[in-house]
């Protein structure tokens, strides 16, 4: 990435805009893949005068990493703010173009915190698709308000060749079943509010490919009916389209109008993001989207420029940044000097003295912050983050990363390190066992492009295997209580694992409860939400937030358990990270500690001696109470026409897939079906052949799920062996001997 030096009156000019919140729009396109959202956004970069009308809807211009540019698909979110006029008043527009690909759904979670409005767009003749519902849900979550645009209105002329009275009611349709989503995943308070009208201008039509778009105020103020577009593509006016009603002013008049400024956004939305005193005058100036307030910016991803280094992207919410200025990373805890603020120009980055609050900022000198990250004022390090983000897809396929040559081992450990921190849905490990360095992701695609760009980085040889699907081991039942020894038999811990209450488990997903959090507030949630015991409650020592599992102490009085209670924690986190199963995560386990003996002399109570006694008896707790594997289940949304549909149904059954749902979608069947993602490899080819072709589908991660039984044995007997590992299943006693 470069940067580029806007001359000094663009620059003022932008400034001078962006210190009026009412003349700022934070909005990005959400959607489902295909669906047109860069091609969309290639035409407001025309009308922002940044890109050649020629080159609009093919430039693809957000697309600037080349793989997106060879596959034809967005993998990373990419900002640009837009300068515009409309209404004779000049705007500022800062636009994030996100992936609309399952795999890649990350970079949506950590766009939509910096986002106020969602720019949802939808294929006319697919409709509303998976992800479409899965970003609706997700910025719903992130209380960011939709507008949409029904884009791909050329192909129910040309492909499916319908009437206006037809195209009419495609619309109205999909409308209808938009208006439906909002229904479903809506806060109360915005359910009618959000509700789309498109006589009001919520609603955009149009093809982003022939960059022509219109709402319904736009189309009856100049007497457009379908009928005259119809008219167009037939007589191959389809240019002349395009000037009368270009793409852009459509998108525009409904961010300007219909998306709102960050000043009135941030009244809503801090309530929601952030924890802290809204009394105080951090929570006053953060409603107000004030620029003379604390600085206070939420981070949203970090990116990595061979000259600049670490960049952090992030949305400023209060007081304003600018060059030099010292700064605190709550996450990182440490403070650091902002060495340089920019607005982004697409793949170029523009150098700005300053940025005040309501717009997005990048910022160099910030390496330690990671996504999701608040950097504040030094003068109020002590206030809370913002909510943590939540992403939907957990990293549940593998590959095993070697270099050709040995030397270049700790080069591409930390280029992978580096990728994790541009990306936080990756996951790397080394295995213990293996020495393997292990890299997880959402899916093959996003495990294919991540490897590419380590290629691309590095220049490095290296192997990559085939991918290997990540299970989690869990327990059934309770196990009776273990002595775990620390190898010098000084200390003792009583330990005993069991399920943890599906309500806990939901709990700690959503982040109500979570490790950083108060313990008496803590408590309340579980004792209220969840029917805990109001004792057991307060004896949370920890919250496993990576792989959901809770550790509660439920002893009273132990002498010296405080000064080893850190050590203790270490063991239950080193357990829950490989169990020994098949050295595969721990997942839905409360772990709790009954009693102790602990050596009153510190050099005997160390951690040497500490972290093997909770795992040790955490093991032999585990192997004891009905172990399994749990297996990832991917949600599947099929259409196709209804004489392929038993066709597609028996291509399911025969990889243990479960139909949840059929529906008669006008003119398709839709079939909304589970599938173990063990089973997915080749299920894309297999739908084509029952289908003859005729069906598109859509996946995404769904929930873990227990293995079939009758599987357990001889799959958990070959994960250990793939691992190098014994193929006979472990005993409680190999870790913990009978007491």
């Amino acid at each position: 990435m470069s940067y580029v030096r806007i001359v000094e009156k663009s620059i003022d000019e932008i400034l001078a805009i962006a210190k009026n919140p009412a003349q700022v729009r934070n909005a990005g396109t959400l959607a489902h893949v295909d669906h047109g959202k860069t091609t969309s956004t290639d035409s407001l970069l025309m009308g922002a005068g940044l890109l050649s009308p020629k080159m609009a809807g093919k430039a693809l211009a957000l697309d600037y990493v080349p793989i997106e540019q060879l596959r034809q698909m967005t993998v990373k979110a990419a900002n640009i703010s837009l300068f515009f006029e409309w209404g004779g008043k000049p705007y500022l527009i800062n636009f994030v173009d996100t992936p609309g690909h399952v795999d890649f759904t990350g970079h949506v979670t950590r766009s939509l915190r910096v986002m106020d409005g969602g720019l949802i767009v939808v294929d006319a003749v697919e409709g509303i698709m998976t992800q479409t519902e899965t970003v609706v849900r997700q910025a719903m979550e992130e209380l960011v308000r939709p507008v949409l645009f029904i884009n791909k209105i050329d192909r129910l002329i040309k492909e499916l060749r319908l009437s206006p009275q037809e195209i009419q009611q495609r619309i109205v349709q999909i409308v209808k079943d938009f208006n439906e989503l909002i229904d479903m995943y809506a806060p109360p308070e915005f359910r009618d509010k959000w509700k789309l009208d498109p006589s009001k201008g919520q609603v955009a039509l149009g093809s982003a490919l022939h960059k022509w778009g219109v709402t319904i105020p736009i189309a009856q103020k100049a007497g457009l009916k379908f009928s005259n577009i119809i008219d167009a593509y037939e007589k191959g006016q389809v240019e002349e389209l395009s000037k009368d009603f270009p793409l852009y002013r459509a998108i525009l008049s409904m961010i300007i109008e219909h998306v709102p400024p960050p000043n009135v956004a941030q009244k809503y939305r801090i309530p929601k993001l952030w924890r802290g005193d809204l009394d105080g005058p951090v929570g006053k100036a953060l409603l107000e989207a004030s620029a003379e307030g604390p600085l206070v910016i939420a981070v949203s991803k970090m990116t990595k420029d061979p000259h600049a280094g670490l960049i952090a992207t992030g949305r400023v919410f209060s007081g304003t940044v600018h060059e030099g200025k010292e700064v605190y990373i709550i996450g990182a805890k440490a403070k650091k000097r902002v060495l340089q603020t920019y607005i982004y120009m697409g793949p170029n980055r523009a150098i700005v003295p300053y940025m005040p609050a309501g717009n997005i900022v990048a910022l160099a000198g910030v390496e330690e912050a990671r996504a999701g990250d608040t950097i504040v004022d030094t003068a109020i390090a002590d206030i809370p983050p913002f909510e943590r983000l939540k992403y939907i897809s957990e990293p549940v396929v593998t590959v095993a990363v070697e270099p050709k040559n040995p030397a270049d081992l700790a080069k591409l450990v930390e280029s992978l390190k580096e990728l994790v921190v541009e990306d936080p849905t990756l996951d790397v490990k080394i295995d213990q066992e293996t020495g393997q360095i292990l890299l997880s992701g959402v899916g093959t695609l996003h495990l294919e492009i991540a490897t590419w760009l380590l290629k691309e980085r590095t220049k490095l040889e290296f192997n990559v295997s085939p991918p290997l699907i990540r299970f989690r081991e869990t327990v059934r039942s309770r196990s009776p209580v273990y002595e775990g020894k620390s190898p010098n038999k000084h200390n003792k811990l009583y330990i005993s694992v069991e399920p943890l209450d599906e309500e806990a488990i939901n709990l700690i997903i959503s982040g109500e409860v979570n490790d950083d959090q108060d313990p008496r507030e803590r408590a309340k949630v579980l004792r209220e939400r969840a029917g805990w015991d109001a004792d057991e409650a307060r004896g949370i020592w920890a919250v496993d937030e990576t792989y959901i599992n809770l550790f509660v102490d439920r002893t009273t009085g132990i002498q010296y358990l405080r000064e080893i209670r850190d050590y203790v924690v270490q063991g239950f986190r080193w357990a829950m990270q490989a169990g020994p199963l098949a050295l595969e995560p721990v997942r839905g386990v409360k772990v709790v500690l009954h009693d102790a003996v602990v050596h009153e002399d510190p050099a005997h109570r160390g951690p040497a001696q500490i972290m093997p006694a909770a795992k040790n008896a955490i093991y032999a707790g585990i192997l004891s109470a009905r172990p399994t594997l749990l297996e990832p289940i991917l949600r599947l949304d099929i259409k196709t026409t209804s004489e392929y549909m038993g066709s597609i149904i028996s291509v399911l059954n025969k990889h243990r897939g479960r139909v949840i749902d059929v529906a008669q979608a006008e003119y398709m069947v839709l079939i909304r079906a589970e599938l173990p993602v063990l089973e997915s490899f080749n299920i894309s080819d297999e739908l084509r052949a029952a289908a003859a072709g005729k069906v598109f589908w859509s996946m995404q991660f769904s929930k873990w799920s227990p293995l079939p039984e009758s599987m357990l044995a001889d799959f958990t007997g070959q994960l250990r062996k793939r691992k190098g590992l014994s193929p006979e299943i472990p005993k409680p006693e190999d870790f913990v001997p009978p007491y």
